[in-house]
């Protein structure tokens, strides 16, 4: 997909960084764009799981009771911004009664707590992803970020999102493009 203008939409897409990605708390990320637009743009990282969390115990600290076997998922950090604040990805089969982002019809993304008391009672979304934190971008920050070699884009898929592990995710989303992960330089190039 070639670098994004102000017209393209990369709602539902992939953000893959590129190894000269200069900030790294996105080396290696993959990138699920939920929203963007000429206004800014916001995704959630999806493959990179918080070691000092998990489901289980962000439901213990809310105080939200939960079924036994809820608790080992892992938490995703899905950016920088607003890291205490929860976002769940997931499959279209569960919709908040408060309110809900319908991404596309494979991806819908919610960040109400009644979403997580579902959860705990074992029910909820089918697929899911739990991310503390997102990733954002001001009007035009993504599109210079991409004309200087920081992202490629690619299509979402939902086996890619919830059922590829979060080690193989980039090196998957590069595949998906056709592009082997060792042929990519961190050095940009212009003809």
């Amino acid at each position: 997909m070639p670098a994004p203008d102000s017209a393209t939409d990369l709602t539902g897409k992939l953000l893959i960084a590129m190894p000269g990605m200069g900030d790294q708390r996105f080396a290696n990320a993959v990138v699920f764009m939920c929203a963007h637009s000429s206004d800014g743009a916001m995704g959630l990282i999806v493959n990179k799981p918080t070691p000092e969390i998990d489901l289980g115990m962000l439901l213990e600290q809310l105080d939200i009771e939960a079924e036994p076997d809820v608790g080992s998922e892992p938490v995703h950090f899905g950016g920088p911004v607003e890291t205490g604040r929860g976002f769940v990805l997931h499959s279209p089969d569960y919709t908040s009664v408060v309110t809900t982002l319908e991404v596309d019809d494979r991806f819908h993304m919610t960040a109400t707590l009644d979403i997580l008391e579902e959860i705990g009672r074992g029910q909820g979304p089918s697929r899911r992803l739990m991310c503390l934190g997102y990733a954002g971008w001001g009007p035009g920050q993504l599109e210079s970020e991409f004309a200087a070699n920081g992202w490629l884009a690619c299509d979402a898929t939902t086996d890619l999102v919830f059922g590829t592990p979060n080690p193989d995710k980039w090196r998957a989303a590069l595949a998906s493009m056709g592009v082997e992960a060792l042929s990519l330089s961190s050095e940009g190039g212009r003809a």
